[in-house]
Formats: structure tokens, C-alpha cells, sequence
């Protein structure tokens, strides 16, 4: 049986989350948007070529999406070597630890670039520090995950954890989005917008690599986690992973959801500046209304998941995620005010964030936790990195999707572009819902909270 963990190391753990939802949050928002800028943006340098190569696909959406391929291929990698490892620090901490300034570091590397103009070496440059980028994420977050699944003694706590780390993915993620007031205090100093922007990344993700050295520092392992290392390789271990029905239902569905996510995400600096003619800090605004919004929810998604179920919360979900992206693919065109528009995304959006945001980690917290118990084999790190796995499938099709969307139109002359990649989100969201309902909850349920 293991140790309960105290309330601060809870708090020690969720920590790390706001450090790489922060260092994610400003990739996600603020990369394709820096080098495929919209005429509004005020960015008066081009790095990459703007024109599309083939199959309407642009530069930067071939570079993000082959980097989050390579993303996703290492993800069982990683996962299979932190349930192997048997060092001194424990099998999570180790990999965390290693994975922390590198992670830090690449998120200011895909932001400077070696020629200030349109450049061949400025492509190589911004491939390989993307896919820098991403390996390193993969070392931090998929043990990262995996130590949820095992500091968490129920089902009830796993919920508790996850709600944790929800409430510091939302400020990660507002602080990422919030990003142009900081550049702008840079440039009322004389500093050149480009210029402020790289060295308001460079100050964030300093920030952001304290956060994620808290967990590493503070929480031993050793002492919280009773584990035996996992005496199976990497293909054995995906095999296995996959011969959970219901691990495989979810985990369709759960790409689905990302696709949709990531293009809402990365969409939404040009719903708010080109749809409405706001500025770039008005994505701020927009996501810091929803994730507050979400934030005061959290407790009750917590309460009523425990209560009804996270399967019938988690389905209620979808509903207003799709209002939400049907709401962002017409603003400029509905019959109200800018803001009344924007506050319905808001509200909307919020409510599915604040749902999708605790249950889907506790979801597959108690997917592993029945593995476990059925197989006798530890490999919380495989579940979770498959589930990654999957997630980074899922952004690489929406960074092509989006990307070869704008080819078609992504200013206020002709946001076509736009508003297609609005309304595809609509489509897979319904996707994804139709498959979650084949997810077995009950199943698992049955064996875990009986092995308590």
C-alpha cells in the first residue's frame, strides 16, 4: 500500500505543471503566429517562405507537423525507459530532471533565428530547434504524468491531483497568452517588436524552468512511490497498452479532441485579430476570460465528476466545446456586439476547458491503475505516454490543417481560411464525442475502487 502524500507535495507536483504548460502555451500560441504573421501583427521581418509547397501546405505547417511527429515517436521511447529505470532519484524524477533546461532552453532557441531575413538556413534552424523542443517536452511531461498515476492512492485522490494541475495548466497557459504586455513594455523602452518579443520569451521560460526544477527538488520519490521497475521492452509494453479496449476507445476519441484543441488554441490570435480587428493582447483577454472563467468551475467539476461520473461529465463536455468553435467560425457575422461575442466563446469555451481539463489525466489514471491490477505489471509511464502519443498525433494534423487553411485566407480582407479551420474544429469535436461513448467506465471502476 503507499504512503499518502501530504497536501505540499501535491502542491510541489502541480508546480511543474505551470512550468511546461507555460513553455507549451507559448509555443502553441505565439510560433506560427511569429512566422506566418497576419498584415495586422506589426511584424515587419519574414523568416521562412510564406508560399505553400504542395498539397496547400506552408512551410511552417510542414516543420510543426513533422516535429510533432518526431514528438510522438519518441513518446513510447521515453515511456519505456522511465518504467525500466531503477536509479537512485526513482524512475520519474530522474528523466524530469534531465529533461527540465533543455525544455526551458529550446522554447527561446525556435525564436531567434541565425539570418534576419527569408533564409534556407532559417527553415534547418527552426526544424531543429523545434524538434529539440519537442523531445525535451516528451522527458519532461510523459513521467511527469506517470507519477500522478502513482502518487495517487484512489481514484478520489487522482481526481484531487488532476484538479491540482488544471488549476496551474490555467496559469501557465494565461500567462503564455499573455505575453504582449510584456513585449510592449520593451518596446514603450525602444526595443524593436521582434527584439521584445524574444526577450520576453527568454524571461518567461527562465520563469517557467524554476517551476519545473519545484518538483524534482522537493518530492522524493522513493518515499511516495512504491513501485518495481517494468521488465518488459518498449514493443512488448505498447502491445500491452493496446490490448486495453477501453484504453484504445479513449485514446481515439482523446486524438480527436486535440485536433480540435490545437487548432482552437494556435486560431485563436487570428479569431480575435482578424475576425474582430483586435490587437495580439486581446488573445490574452480572451483566454485569460475563459480559463478564469473555468478556474471557478474546477471545484465543481471535481464535486459532480465524483458524484455522477467522469464518463457522463466528461461526454456533457462536448456540447459547449462545439458551440464554442461554431460561436468562433462565425464572430464577426452574429448580430451582437463584439464583446457580447466574445463573451459567449468565452463561456462556452470555458466550461469545456474547465471539464477537459481535470477528467481526462484521471481518466486514464484509473486505466492504469486496472492494468496494473490485471497484469501485475507496472507501466503507468507507457499509459500516459501513449495517450501523449496520440495528443502530438492529433496537434500535427491540426498544425496542417490550420496552416494549410490560412493559405487560403488569414486577414480581415479575406478570412476564409479562418473561418474553415473554425468550423473543422466543429466536425472532429462531434467525432470525438461519438466515439467516447463507447468508453467503459463502470469496467474499469469495478476493479480498481474494489482493490482499495
Amino acid at each position: 500500500m503507499k504512503n499518502s502524500i501530504p497536501f505540499r507535495i501535491k502542491i510541489y507536483y502541480s508546480l511543474g505543471q505551470l512550468g511546461w504548460s507555460l513553455l507549451s502555451g507559448l509555443i502553441a500560441t505565439w510560433l506560427v503566429w511569429f512566422y506566418m504573421p497576419p498584415e495586422e501583427s506589426g511584424i515587419s521581418i519574414l523568416y521562412i517562405p510564406q508560399k505553400t509547397i504542395i498539397w496547400s501546405l506552408s512551410i511552417i505547417g510542414i516543420i510543426t507537423a513533422l516535429s510533432r511527429l518526431i514528438d510522438a515517436i519518441t513518446d513510447p521511447l521515453i515511456a519505456n525507459l522511465s518504467d525500466r529505470y531503477s536509479g537512485k532519484l526513482g524512475r520519474r524524477i530522474t528523466f524530469m530532471k534531465r529533461g527540465s533546461i533543455p525544455f526551458a532552453l529550446f522554447t527561446v532557441l525556435v525564436f531567434i533565428m541565425p539570418v534576419e531575413t527569408i533564409s534556407i538556413f532559417n527553415v534547418l534552424w527552426l526544424a531543429l530547434a523545434l524538434f529539440s523542443f519537442y523531445i525535451a517536452f516528451t522527458i519532461y511531461v510523459t513521467p511527469y504524468f506517470a507519477l500522478l498515476s502513482e502518487l495517487g492512492t484512489s481514484a478520489k485522490d487522482k481526481l484531487d491531483l488532476s484538479t491540482f494541475i488544471s488549476f496551474t495548466f490555467f496559469f501557465g497557459t494565461i500567462i503564455a497568452s499573455g505575453a504582449p504586455y510584456i513585449w510592449a513594455i520593451f518596446e514603450d523602452y525602444g526595443f524593436s517588436k521582434i527584439s521584445s518579443i524574444r526577450i520576453t520569451i527568454s524571461i518567461l521560460s527562465f520563469v517557467a524552468l524554476i517551476f519545473l526544477l519545484i518538483p524534482v527538488v522537493t518530492i522524493d520519490e522513493k518515499r511516495y512511490v512504491k513501485s518495481t521497475p517494468a521488465n518488459i521492452n518498449m514493443v512488448k509494453a505498447l502491445i500491452a497498452t493496446f490490448r486495453n479496449k477501453d484504453f484504445i476507445i479513449f485514446t481515439i476519441s482523446d486524438l480527436a479532441y486535440w485536433i480540435s484543441m490545437t487548432m482552437f488554441q494556435t486560431g485563436t490570435v487570428y479569431f480575435a485579430t482578424v475576425l474582430l480587428d483586435y490587437k495580439e493582447d486581446a488573445v490574452f483577454l480572451v483566454t485569460a476570460s475563459a480559463g478564469l472563467f473555468s478556474f471557478f468551475l474546477y471545484p465543481v467539476v471535481n464535486i459532480v465528476a465524483k458524484r455522477f461520473g467522469k464518463k457522463i461529465i466528461l461526454g456533457f463536455a462536448f456540447i459547449p466545446l462545439i458551440i464554442g468553435y461554431s460561436l468562433c467560425g462565425s464572430l464577426g457575422l452574429i448580430p451582437l456586439s463584439d464583446f457580447a461575442q466574445i463573451g459567449l466563446v468565452v463561456i462556452s469555451i470555458g466550461i469545456a476547458l474547465a471539464i477537459f481539463g481535470i477528467l481526462p489525466n484521471a481518466i486514464i489514471a484509473d486505466i492504469a491503475e486496472y492494468d496494473h491490477i490485471k497484469t501485475n505489471v507496472s507501466k503507468e509511464a507507457m499509459f500516459f505516454g501513449t495517450r501523449t502519443f496520440m495528443s502530438k498525433l492529433g496537434q500535427m494534423i491540426a498544425m496542417f490543417a490550420l496552416t494549410s487553411f490560412l493559405t487560403l485566407g488569414n486577414s480581415s480582407d479575406n478570412p476564409t481560411g479562418i473561418r474553415f479551420a473554425a468550423f473543422f474544429c466543429v466536425g472532429i469535436a462531434m467525432l470525438s464525442f461519438l466515439i467516447f461513448l463507447f468508453y467503459n467506465e463502470k469496467r474499469i471502476l469495478s476493479i480498481t475502487e474494489s482493490d482499495l
